[in-house]
């Protein structure tokens, strides 16, 4: 995937989770998918690790998931603990 891209995917990801900021991506390209078009679309995951904290003090480490296609559209996002 093109650095600028994920670079542009990166900002919205810290935009939505702060505590991601400047944390770098683990970036795999998925399966290709067909959508209602004839045209296959080459879709990317992109893994983002970071430490939130929670009440307490504590702090535990959180996950976030980005799918996005090969043009840098975000098709979803997901977060675990």
């Amino acid at each position: 995937m093109d650095p600028k891209l994920v670079n542009t995917i990166s900002k919205q990801v810290y935009r939505r989770f702060p505590e991601m900021d400047g944390k770098k991506p683990k970036v795999r390209r998925q399966a290709t998918s067909k959508g209602n078009n004839s045209d296959s679309e080459t879709t990317f995951l992109l893994t983002y690790l970071g430490k939130a904290k929670v009440q307490g003090g504590k702090t535990i480490n959180r996950y976030v998931r980005v799918v996005a296609n090969d043009k840098g559209k975000i098709i979803k996002i997901s977060t675990s603990r």
